[in-house]
Protein backbone atom coordinates (compact mmCIF):
# COMPACT_ATOMS: atom_id res chain seq x y z
CA UNK A 1 0.00 0.00 0.00
CA UNK A 2 1.19 3.46 -0.88
CA UNK A 3 1.03 6.29 1.66
CA UNK A 4 -2.14 8.38 1.46
CA UNK A 5 -1.60 11.93 0.21
CA UNK A 6 -4.16 14.71 0.28
CA UNK A 7 -3.30 17.05 -2.59
CA UNK A 8 -4.83 20.50 -2.31
CA UNK A 9 -5.49 21.62 -5.86
CA UNK A 10 -5.93 25.17 -7.05
CA UNK A 11 -7.00 24.02 -10.54
CA UNK A 12 -6.83 21.12 -12.99
CA UNK A 13 -3.94 22.54 -15.08
CA UNK A 14 -1.68 22.96 -12.05
CA UNK A 15 -2.62 19.58 -10.62
CA UNK A 16 -2.06 17.67 -13.89
CA UNK A 17 1.73 17.49 -13.61
CA UNK A 18 1.66 16.94 -9.85
CA UNK A 19 -0.77 14.04 -10.16
CA UNK A 20 1.25 12.55 -13.01
CA UNK A 21 4.47 12.73 -11.02
CA UNK A 22 3.11 11.49 -7.66
CA UNK A 23 0.44 8.93 -8.58
CA UNK A 24 2.89 6.03 -8.66
CA UNK A 25 4.18 6.83 -5.17
CA UNK A 26 1.01 7.87 -3.30
CA UNK A 27 -2.67 7.05 -3.13
CA UNK A 28 -3.91 10.55 -3.93
CA UNK A 29 -7.05 12.31 -2.84
CA UNK A 30 -7.36 15.65 -4.58
CA UNK A 31 -8.92 18.32 -2.38
CA UNK A 32 -10.42 21.08 -4.47
CA UNK A 33 -10.91 23.97 -2.05
CA UNK A 34 -10.75 27.49 -3.44
CA UNK A 35 -13.23 29.94 -1.91
CA UNK A 36 -11.18 32.75 -3.47
CA UNK A 37 -12.37 32.00 -7.02
CA UNK A 38 -14.46 34.77 -8.56
CA UNK A 39 -17.10 34.74 -9.93
CA UNK A 40 -18.98 31.61 -8.90
CA UNK A 41 -19.38 30.55 -12.54
CA UNK A 42 -15.57 30.50 -12.83
CA UNK A 43 -15.37 28.41 -9.66
CA UNK A 44 -17.84 25.91 -11.11
CA UNK A 45 -15.93 25.71 -14.40
CA UNK A 46 -12.62 25.03 -12.61
CA UNK A 47 -14.25 22.50 -10.28
CA UNK A 48 -15.78 20.67 -13.24
CA UNK A 49 -12.39 20.32 -14.93
CA UNK A 50 -10.80 19.15 -11.69
CA UNK A 51 -13.39 16.39 -11.39
CA UNK A 52 -12.71 15.27 -15.00
CA UNK A 53 -8.92 15.31 -14.77
CA UNK A 54 -8.21 11.88 -13.19
CA UNK A 55 -10.17 10.22 -16.00
CA UNK A 56 -8.35 12.22 -18.66
CA UNK A 57 -5.02 11.13 -17.17
CA UNK A 58 -6.14 7.48 -17.13
CA UNK A 59 -6.26 7.47 -13.33
CA UNK A 60 -9.99 7.12 -12.77
CA UNK A 61 -10.48 4.97 -9.69
CA UNK A 62 -6.84 5.48 -8.65
CA UNK A 63 -7.07 9.20 -7.81
CA UNK A 64 -10.14 10.47 -5.99
CA UNK A 65 -11.46 14.02 -5.77
CA UNK A 66 -13.19 15.69 -2.85
CA UNK A 67 -14.42 19.27 -2.72
CA UNK A 68 -14.50 21.77 0.07
CA UNK A 69 -17.34 24.20 0.48
CA UNK A 70 -17.42 27.17 -1.88
CA UNK A 71 -17.58 29.97 0.69
CA UNK A 72 -16.33 33.28 -0.73
CA UNK A 73 -17.06 34.99 2.59
CA UNK A 74 -14.32 32.86 4.19
CA UNK A 75 -11.89 34.27 1.63
CA UNK A 76 -13.01 37.88 2.19
CA UNK A 77 -12.72 37.45 5.98
CA UNK A 78 -9.22 35.98 5.60
CA UNK A 79 -7.92 38.84 3.46
CA UNK A 80 -9.73 41.67 5.27
CA UNK A 81 -7.41 44.67 5.48
CA UNK A 82 -5.21 43.37 2.64
CA UNK A 83 -7.53 44.00 -0.30
CA UNK A 84 -5.27 46.68 -1.81
CA UNK A 85 -2.08 44.62 -1.55
CA UNK A 86 -0.45 43.78 -4.89
CA UNK A 87 -0.64 40.34 -6.47
CA UNK A 88 1.90 38.10 -4.73
CA UNK A 89 1.80 40.12 -1.51
CA UNK A 90 0.17 39.68 1.88
CA UNK A 91 -3.33 39.23 0.40
CA UNK A 92 -2.10 36.13 -1.45
CA UNK A 93 -0.31 34.87 1.66
CA UNK A 94 -3.57 35.08 3.64
CA UNK A 95 -5.39 33.25 0.85
CA UNK A 96 -2.77 30.48 0.78
CA UNK A 97 -2.99 30.20 4.56
CA UNK A 98 -6.77 29.75 4.42
CA UNK A 99 -6.55 27.02 1.82
CA UNK A 100 -3.62 25.16 3.40
CA UNK A 101 -5.29 25.25 6.82
CA UNK A 102 -8.41 23.69 5.29
CA UNK A 103 -6.30 21.12 3.44
CA UNK A 104 -4.56 20.08 6.66
CA UNK A 105 -7.91 19.78 8.43
CA UNK A 106 -9.31 17.61 5.62
CA UNK A 107 -6.15 15.47 5.56
CA UNK A 108 -6.53 14.85 9.30
CA UNK A 109 -10.23 14.09 8.87
CA UNK A 110 -9.48 11.56 6.09
CA UNK A 111 -6.52 10.13 8.04
CA UNK A 112 -4.06 10.82 5.23
CA UNK A 113 -0.37 10.28 5.91
CA UNK A 114 0.54 13.72 4.56
CA UNK A 115 -0.68 16.62 2.50
CA UNK A 116 0.68 19.12 0.02
CA UNK A 117 -0.57 21.62 -2.54
CA UNK A 118 -0.30 22.30 -6.25
CA UNK A 119 0.16 26.02 -5.60
CA UNK A 120 3.94 25.79 -5.98
CA UNK A 121 3.72 24.68 -9.62
CA UNK A 122 3.00 28.28 -10.66
CA UNK A 123 6.02 30.41 -11.57
CA UNK A 124 4.11 33.33 -10.00
CA UNK A 125 3.96 31.81 -6.50
CA UNK A 126 6.72 31.68 -3.89
CA UNK A 127 7.24 28.06 -2.83
CA UNK A 128 9.09 29.18 0.30
CA UNK A 129 5.98 31.03 1.55
CA UNK A 130 3.69 28.15 0.60
CA UNK A 131 5.90 25.64 2.41
CA UNK A 132 6.07 27.81 5.55
CA UNK A 133 2.28 28.02 5.66
CA UNK A 134 1.93 24.30 4.98
CA UNK A 135 4.27 23.50 7.86
CA UNK A 136 2.26 25.77 10.21
CA UNK A 137 -0.97 23.99 9.22
CA UNK A 138 0.80 20.66 9.68
CA UNK A 139 1.63 21.48 13.29
CA UNK A 140 -1.91 22.68 13.95
CA UNK A 141 -3.61 19.50 12.67
CA UNK A 142 -0.91 16.88 13.24
CA UNK A 143 -0.59 15.78 9.62
CA UNK A 144 2.79 15.80 7.89
CA UNK A 145 3.23 18.44 5.21
CA UNK A 146 5.19 17.46 2.12
CA UNK A 147 7.43 20.34 1.05
CA UNK A 148 7.39 21.05 -2.66
CA UNK A 149 8.37 23.37 -5.45
CA UNK A 150 6.60 21.65 -8.30
CA UNK A 151 7.62 24.29 -10.85
CA UNK A 152 11.19 22.94 -10.70
CA UNK A 153 12.41 20.25 -13.09
CA UNK A 154 10.02 21.51 -15.77
CA UNK A 155 6.85 21.00 -13.73
CA UNK A 156 5.10 24.13 -14.90
CA UNK A 157 5.96 23.44 -18.54
CA UNK A 158 4.72 19.87 -18.21
CA UNK A 159 1.43 21.12 -16.75
CA UNK A 160 1.00 23.33 -19.83
CA UNK A 161 1.76 20.36 -22.13
CA UNK A 162 -0.73 18.11 -20.35
CA UNK A 163 -3.42 20.80 -20.44
CA UNK A 164 -2.97 21.17 -24.19
CA UNK A 165 -2.86 17.42 -24.78
CA UNK A 166 -6.17 16.83 -22.96
CA UNK A 167 -7.89 20.12 -23.81
CA UNK A 168 -8.06 21.18 -20.16
CA UNK A 169 -9.41 24.65 -19.51
CA UNK A 170 -6.58 27.04 -18.54
CA UNK A 171 -7.76 30.19 -16.81
CA UNK A 172 -6.14 33.56 -17.48
CA UNK A 173 -5.97 34.78 -13.87
CA UNK A 174 -5.16 33.29 -10.49
CA UNK A 175 -8.73 33.29 -9.27
CA UNK A 176 -9.85 36.11 -7.01
CA UNK A 177 -11.57 39.26 -8.17
CA UNK A 178 -8.42 41.26 -7.45
CA UNK A 179 -6.26 39.11 -9.74
CA UNK A 180 -8.99 39.30 -12.41
CA UNK A 181 -8.75 43.09 -12.27
CA UNK A 182 -4.95 42.91 -12.34
CA UNK A 183 -4.43 44.17 -8.80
Amino acid sequence: MNPRLLLHSCCAPCSSYVIESLSGVFDITIFYYNPNIYPESEYEKRASWQLKLPGLLGLDGKVSVTQGEYDPLAFYRAIRGYETQPEGGERCRKCFELRLDSAAARAAELRCDRFTTTLSVSPHKDARVINELGEAASRKYGVEFMYSDFKKRGGYQRSVELSKKYGVYRQRYCGCEYSLRGE
